[in-house]
């Protein structure tokens, strides 16, 4: 064991034992038990000030079960920092050795500069469920040009099931899929096929169950000064806030050390409130930034549409790489599939309006600071479906099943053609037919609780508001639900599956090969409307070489591409053909358009062409 894998809190073995640290502000004593095949042990923790105990008991070995009692209680409490809940949020915590594991990725440099970020869910992107599971299938991820894996939160949960924003063992991966050995294997195995792995935590809320904070910390890890959906915030900048920050910061670090991940994807990050001088975003991104020599990857999903999420914190921002930009994903929902309720009304999903957002990078230029426009395009991550946009639906049904296979694979080419970080969510690349729904392992009362809070949370959409529909929703405590919500792999070889396969292969093999591509930097691109249901994007490179991407999402198009500076070829160059979205290798049809030698572009119905410019 080296110092370096001293973690602030929790158990840490040390020569001979083990050290315990609790933050438990406001109790008079708080002592250890530990759990041998003989009995248990109890041993008191000495107080250090400021409401931390401590204490380091000789001949505790890596495996000892362990947790916290406080004042004269008869009940032990699992370790809010543990690393191990082998038997569930409400069990004996485990001392775990983290130097016990033998990593290979000793020449492994971090993440890429242009990520091509693959979403998942650990629990349903294999029939089994598990870290170890998914090793096999990085190979296919990465034979896609998959290069960043971002796993949805792997926190312990309660019960067999969860989407893991119920977690409340934030330091304990969860023992359903594997653990902390299998998710090192996992990311170790990553690393080796060139991989960078993401994890989504959420430092805004923890879940219902098996939350004893309030309880260890005296109800100083929360706060009533400001609300959330989901109640209480967590208190960043109230009395006793500074533990609350170190705890918080400290986790961040720890999967970053410890687990050697290269970078966080922060859930709901405009549900972290601050008013403290220095705001802990800008706090956690320099504090992990300075903790390791790697390249650290740090993403927000934020509804704000805020330019100081990715400002420096040098000058005055928060220092994170990128941010969920869903506007993309909104307008073009709106316009291919129709959806106008909830938020979808506040986008018109014109053509228009879809080339401001991609011109802009967010439609709403300025809502809360600064413009998109003046945001670097690989600092806004755009998708045409993530877990979010899957999961809220009543049915679980993705975009490949309310669009048409050409509008689908159109849509696909403009997401991985474009200057912004794409995101894909699993299954997208050969058109999943599988749902995800929203699923939870909850006691009764609560799942009956959490069941209707899901459907009062989105009452504007009709199918949960009408009461006839809503009663055919699946039930999130089903465990079919879950079932049914697992990838079928075998889908990838099948018809009207292996061509969009192809597809997202090629187009990816392009963003990687083609030099115009790699130029992502603002003025190295230009969108263009060029009807209600077709637009034009083009993209340009130092040598002034362009690529020209026509999408037609609806009826057919005739464009005479030499009339308009921002669809002709450059000088003393024409466009020739270089792809199609209906080829019949990607299950179109191949007669779907032309261009002719005079500049003519002729789309017969929906689709994408991809033109280079050649002497």
């Amino acid at each position: 064991m080296t110092a370096d894998f001293a973690a602030p809190l929790g158990a840490n073995l040390t020569p001979g034992g083990a050290n315990f640290r609790i933050w438990a502000p406001g109790h008079l004593r708080v002592a250890i038990v530990l759990y041998y095949p003989s009995g248990e042990e109890q041993h008191q923790l000495s107080p250090e000030g400021d409401g931390y105990y401590s204490g380091t008991i000789a001949a505790v070995t890596a495996g000892t079960r362990y947790g916290f009692r406080f004042g004269d209680e008869s009940q032990v409490y699992p370790d809010p920092t543990s690393r191990f809940q082998p038997e569930g949020v409400h069990g004996p915590s485990e001392v775990i050795d983290p130097t016990a594991f033998e990593w290979t990725d000793a020449d492994w440099r971090g993440p890429c500069e242009d990520p091509v970020i693959y979403e998942l869910h650990v629990g349903t992107a294999t029939l089994d469920g598990t870290f170890d599971s998914l090793i096999p299938r990085l190979r296919d991820l990465a034979a896609l040009g998959v290069n960043t894996l971002e796993l949805m939160p792997v926190a312990n949960f309660p019960g067999q099931r969860n989407w893991g924003y119920d977690g409340v063992n934030l330091f304990a991966p969860a023992t359903v899929y594997g653990g902390p050995e299998a998710l090192r294997r996992l990311v170790d195995a990553a690393h080796g096929y060139g991989m960078a792995v993401i994890l989504d935590v959420v430092y805004n809320h923890l879940g219902p169950e098996g939350n004893y904070l309030p309880l260890i910390t005296n109800g100083h890890f929360f706060t009533d000064r400001h609300r959330t959906p989901w109640g209480d915030a967590v208190n960043f900048d109230g009395p006793e806030s500074g533990p609350v920050r170190d705890f918080v910061i400290e986790n961040a670090i720890y999967w970053i050390r410890e687990y050697h991940l290269d970078g966080l994807r922060l859930d709901a990050t405009h549900a972290i409130i601050d008013d403290s001088p220095l705001h802990i975003l800008s706090e956690l991104t320099d504090r992990v930034r300075a903790s390791t020599s790697r390249p650290v990857l740090l993403i927000a999903e934020d509804e704000r549409d805020a330019q100081a999420l990715v400002t420096p914190t040098a000058n005055g921002g928060m220092g994170l790489d990128a941010v969920w930009a869903d506007d993309f994903h909104h307008q073009l929902r709106r316009l291919i599939a129709g959806d106008s309720e909830g938020y979808f009304a506040d986008y018109s999903g014109t053509v228009a309006d879809l080339v401001k957002t991609i011109e802009r990078g967010w439609f709403d230029e300025g809502q809360q600071s600064g413009s998109g426009s003046a945001i670097s395009p690989p600092s806004l991550v755009h998708c045409i479906q993530n877990h979010d946009q899957v999961g809220n639906r009543p049915y679980g049904d993705r975009l490949s099943d309310a669009v048409d296979g050409p509008v689908y694979r159109a849509a696909s080419a403009l997401l991985l053609l474009s200057p912004y970080t794409p995101l894909l969510w699993m299954g997208q690349e050969w058109s999943a037919s599988t749902p995800f729904l929203y699923f939870t392992d909850h006691p009764d009362e609560l799942g009956k609780l959490v069941t209707a809070g899901r459907r009062e949370e989105f009452k504007k959409f009709s199918a949960f508001n009408d009461p006839d529909t809503r009663e055919k929703i699946p039930d999130p405590q089903d465990e079919g639900t879950f079932l049914t919500s697992k990838l079928d792999w075998t889908e990838r070889e099948r018809p009207g599956h292996a061509g969009v396969l192809a597809l997202y292969e090629h187009l990816l093999r392009l963003r990687r090969s083609e030099p115009t591509l790699r130029m992502r930097a603002r003025g190295s691109f230009d969108a263009r409307a060029l009807g209600k249901g077709s637009l034009a994007l083009r993209r340009t490179d130092s040598r002034g070489e362009a690529l020209l991407l026509v999408v037609c999402f609806r009826g057919e198009i005739r464009v005479d591409l030499t009339r308009n500076s921002a669809t002709a070829a450059p000088e003393e160059t024409r466009w020739r053909y270089l792809l199609a979205t209906e080829e019949s290798r990607f299950g179109g049809c191949a007669s779907w358009g032309r261009l002719e030698p005079d500049g003519v572009l002729h789309l017969t119905s929906p689709g994408a062409i991809l033109l280079n410019s050649s002497a």
